[in-house]
């Protein structure tokens, strides 16, 4: 087992002095929603993340740094990437993982999420990373956990319309390491313009963006039809949630709603589209898929009223000829999906170093 670990003392050193120093900055047990982060807390995942990032991790190497802990994935809805990068996350971090199906649980039997989350906790779980189709589950079990004595870390790996923590961090890790791959730190999205195209109304991502964009100092342009993004979005970070009495970060980005795609591309730094669920549909918000495109697709025509080359990054997954072009979608000069794949893993092995590190879990 030792053979498979990372075995360059200096290089870890530095590592273990860099991750030291971001425990004692940290101070959230469960990540439930990046409103409630403060600049501190994104400058600490962006600079740990990094650290991750430039480790050499082909092949079967470890790092021993969460060597004996258990990490739970608790999906109650589908996810490839989310899913598997939290996983591989952990393991690249010798923590032990164990993987929950609905499909095979005791839920079927009648049995509750608190109970189902209490029998992994029971089995020594220190992180249970939460994706539910509902919002506010990972929150509200949370707090039931800590009523009853638990202890464990509860990280929102996705719940209903209200939030993706995880998602948005790599989104910022992405486009600060596009804007400076040297130093991918707040300094790097500070001024910067980004355009978030698509449904907001209906994505968790966004949303969780919004928290992290401006609060590193990122100005966001929001741009989607009416149906897909209400006026309302506009006062979006104005006031913390409710629940929260302070917003942590004193000064915020701007944020401002533009109906005609060109228009919002004015100017970018970089833009972020948003999937279009077909299911939608149904609910009758776009007139029609075609229609759609024209209006707020995203194509290497398109993106020249940005003025310059931007960078294109997408959540996934995507739809091709609907929120992207094809051509523009495998055009790895512009779009950044991949890479956005790839820093799943980093960020996500910060998040989960940071809530499971500590001796008391």
């Amino acid at each position: 087992r030792c053979s498979s670990h990372l075995t360059d003392g200096s290089w870890l050193l530095s590592l273990v002095t860099v991750a030291t120093v971001a425990l004692t900055r940290w101070s959230h047990r469960h990540v439930l929603d990046l409103a409630a982060f403060s600049r501190e807390d994104f400058a600490t995942m962006l600079e740990l993340s990094a650290r991750f990032r430039a480790i050499p991790m082909g092949g079967q190497r470890r790092i021993p740094a969460l060597q004996g802990r258990l990490v739970t994935t608790l999906f109650f809805e589908p996810s490839t990437r989310t899913r598997s990068s939290f996983e591989l996350a952990a393991r690249r971090l010798s923590a032990d993982v164990q993987s929950f199906s609905p499909a095979s649980s005791a839920l079927s039997k009648g049995e509750s999420l608190l109970d189902t989350a209490r029998t992994y906790v029971a089995m020594g779980s220190d992180v249970l990373v939460v994706r539910h189709g509902c919002s506010g589950v990972p929150a509200l079990l949370a707090r039931d956990l800590e009523q009853v004595g638990c202890k464990v870390a509860v990280l929102n790996g996705g719940d209903g319309l209200h939030s993706h923590p995880s998602q948005a961090l790599l989104d910022l890790f992405t486009l600060a390491r596009y804007f400076n791959a040297e130093a991918p730190g707040l300094e790097a999205l500070q001024g910067r313009r980004i355009v978030i195209v698509g449904d907001l109304l209906h994505s968790r991502v966004a949303r969780s963006n919004l928290w992290a964009l401006t609060a590193c100092g990122a100005d966001v342009v929001l741009c989607g039809p009416e149906s897909l993004l209400p006026q309302g979005f506009e006062q979006f970070v104005s006031a913390p949630p409710p629940g929260q009495e302070l917003d942590p970060v004193a000064q915020r980005g701007s944020l401002r709603l533009e109906r005609d795609l060109d228009r919002a591309l004015e100017g970018a730094d970089a833009v972020m589209t948003l999937r279009l669920q077909k299911e939608r549909m149904r609910a009758h918000l776009i007139t029609s898929l075609d229609a759609y495109h024209r209006r707020y697709g995203l194509s290497h025509e398109r993106l020249q009223s940005c003025g310059k080359t931007v960078p294109v990054l997408h959540p996934g997954p995507v739809n091709r000829g609907v929120e992207l072009s094809g051509e523009l979608l495998d055009d790895s000069r512009v779009s950044l999906v991949e890479e956005q794949v790839r820093n799943g893993i980093p960020v996500r092995m910060a998040l989960l170093y940071l809530m499971a590190a500590t001796e008391d879990g």
